[in-house]
């Protein structure tokens, strides 16, 4: 049910985005996933922490091996998987009730009564959803670099700070592709419980299970790996173009490549004599063509999110909302 009245169609955007904030920043649900993740990934931070104590010295970019610590016998995970892990299942939680919460509490009708458009309703849900997910992860980061100045007794670098700027960019927009995922779901289905499922299950076969679908796709698409000449190009880009159609694959490529300096590529490259020196002697890359080389990577999550978002809208504005 719409109203006829008229005016912009974000009237109340504003509205709805504060009291959607104050709502997720306020619940139980967000205080225990927020405890979860923190204590979770401060205990990551600090055990790399102590193992970068014994080799200090050894790395010019200190604390972004803080983020990037291969797991040990002390470390069983690093920081960057633990928020590959963690943060899908933060996003979901936010926003799997989001629209059929609604219906089902049979409010929605009432707040479409008031001077708010659907446009705005459904826009201000994702943003505020988006803004408690931004400001947790902002606050998990000050913590991380606050704690890494306290036990390291050395500050980050211009460069490091640029790069680990860039991480957080990169986290929020993975994170928006989850909240955006589960926000259509939530549109979709009217019972929470089923969103939920759906959403968690979208997120298993991503993180689990997409390489092998992929592995399987893959020939039949471009033949088999090997050639008469050698390894098949067709087949490597088919498969890296098909596992980046999964969200987390394209978030690891974006971290690797900012947290890690030497990486040079995100794919099969041809290199020239120069370009296989610096290779072999792990020369860091610039920081500016480290940005460059996860531009697409980057875009992709943004575009992935606005689709998944556009598909929630256009089914939200055909639904028929009864008083």
């Amino acid at each position: 049910m719409q109203s006829s009245r008229r005016g912009s169609p974000w009237t109340g955007l504003g509205t709805v985005v504060a009291k959607e904030t104050a709502d997720h920043l306020s619940s139980a649900r967000m205080r225990i996933l927020e405890a979860l993740v923190f204590l979770t990934a401060l205990y990551a931070a600090f055990s790399a922490i102590q193992a970068i104590r014994q080799t200090i010295g050894e790395s010019p970019f200190l604390f972004l091996r803080l983020l990037t610590m291969e797991p040990s016998d002390q470390l069983p995970f690093s920081f960057i998987a633990l928020l590959t892990f963690l943060i899908p299942l933060v996003a979901i939680a936010l926003a799997f009730d989001a629209v059929n919460g609604e219906f089902n509490r049979r409010t929605l009708s009432r707040v479409l009564a008031q001077p708010i458009y659907r446009d705005a309703l459904l826009l201000g849900k994702f943003l505020g959803a988006l803004l408690s997910l931004t400001i947790a992860l902002v606050t998990l980061w000050l913590l991380v670099i606050g704690l890494g100045l306290l036990l390291l007794g050395l500050p980050p670098s211009s460069e490091e700070m640029i790069r680990m700027l860039g991480f957080l960019v990169a986290t929020i927009a993975y994170g928006g592709v989850w909240l955006a995922l589960a926000m259509l779901f939530s549109v979709v289905f009217r019972a929470p419980a089923t969103a939920a499922l759906a959403a968690l299950g979208t997120w298993l076969v991503m993180a689990l299970f997409w390489t092998f679908i992929g592995q399987i796709v893959t020939p039949l698409i471009a033949g088999p790996p090997e050639g008469l000449l050698g390894p098949n190009l067709t087949y490597i880009n088919v498969e890296q173009a098909i596992d980046r159609l999964a969200p987390n694959v394209l978030y690891g490529e974006a971290t690797r490549a900012l947290l890690d300096p030497t990486t040079r590529a995100l794919g099969p490259m041809l290199v020239t004599v120069s370009e296989a020196r610096a290779l072999v002697l792990g020369a860091p890359l610039p920081v500016t063509q480290s940005f460059v080389l996860i531009w697409p990577q980057l875009t992709g999550l943004i575009a992935a999110t606005i689709l998944i978002y556009a598909i929630a809208y256009v089914l939200f504005q055909r639904q028929e909302i009864r008083a």
